[in-house]
């Protein structure tokens, strides 16, 4: 992302990025070298400048943050599938991926199926009617 960006914007160091980030030169050769990863907003800052969607660049973001090499394949089989399907399957991906991750399940099921029955009796109709 930071070569995108660079050439996105034509600049020639990287101290340039650095400035447009407001962090110190050095981070971003921390960032290249592996030592640190982009934060959410820092990540979402360049995405919006070289055109990338912003869904995909927090996967790809996971994926380089992730420590076991079985989950950054895992992140990245994410990213290709949902790749070019659109905001909505990665939505739901997302959604899914949360449900897993939550501590309480009993409540985040019963959430998710509130949306379903939101979206499945509520709006569709609505949006059918148009």
């Amino acid at each position: 992302m930071l070569d995108a960006y660079k050439e996105a914007k034509r600049y020639v160091q990287d101290k340039q990025i650095a400035h447009d980030l407001n962090l110190p030169r050095q981070r971003i050769g921390e960032m290249r070298n592996g030592e640190r990863h982009l934060t959410e907003n820092e990540a979402l800052f360049l995405a919006e400048h070289i055109g990338m969607p912003e869904e995909e660049v927090l996967v790809y973001l996971a994926a380089d943050r992730s420590k076991d090499h079985r989950a950054q394949r895992a992140w990245e089989s994410i990213a290709k599938k949902f790749n070019g399907q659109g905001l909505r399957a990665i939505s739901m991906a997302s959604a899914g991926l949360a449900l897993v991750l939550m501590p309480d399940f009993a409540h985040a099921y019963q959430c998710a199926l509130c949306v379903l029955m939101l979206n499945l009796f509520y709006i569709k109709p609505l949006n059918e009617r148009a």
